[in-house]
């Protein structure tokens, strides 16, 4: 039955509806695989939505990079833009920051995906997933960009003490490196 369903065109949009689990999203991840047509049709109902949509799909979107970061390269610029919009859901800004964790990313990115991951690092009113997501990202470019080094130590210093404990601990994992 699952390998039937996997053969077939899936209503991306309505399999996202149907419930919001691991299972279900395992399921999408499934389905859309290392093929780069059906991510992409995923990419566009997460662009779409309705915000309830593009809400659950963030998280199989951030799952198939997680599998296969070569998936997301032709989409980088429009996710990135689309994270910023005022009023995106946290679910989105958190998986959009995870997916960005695993992938290499492009120079021509890099302002941009620096840029937005400040501003979520840096505004205490995000959830800490995002912010510790963020804080990652920044500490991987840094490690491509030195001169973000000197800008990201200082924050993460600053806002250690009031983090919580996973935010602390993703801290003191970066900042080794980071001082090297």
């Amino acid at each position: 039955m699952f390998s039937e369903l996997i053969s077939k065109n899936m209503d991306l949009k309505r399999e996202s509806l149907k419930e919001h689990s691991k299972a279900q999203c395992v399921k999408i991840v499934n389905y859309v695989g290392n093929n780069p047509s059906r991510f992409s049709n995923l990419v566009e109902v997460f662009l779409e939505g309705p915000y309830r949509v593009t809400q659950r799909i963030a998280w199989a979107l951030s799952c198939c990079v997680e599998e296969n970061t070569e998936l997301i390269h032709p989409h980088l610029t429009k996710i990135l833009k689309y994270s910023q919009k005022p009023g995106v859901h946290d679910s989105v800004k958190r998986n959009v920051v995870r997916l960005l964790q695993f992938i290499d990313i492009p120079k021509k990115h890099q302002g941009l995906a620096a840029d937005i991951c400040f501003k979520f690092f840096n505004d205490t009113k995000e959830p800490v997933a995002v912010r510790v997501f963020s804080m990652t990202v920044l500490a991987n470019l840094a490690m491509k960009m030195p001169e973000l080094k000197n800008e990201l130590i200082p924050i993460i210093e600053d806002q250690m003490p009031y983090g919580t404990a996973g935010f602390v601990s993703r801290g003191r994992k970066i900042l080794k490196p980071l001082k090297g």
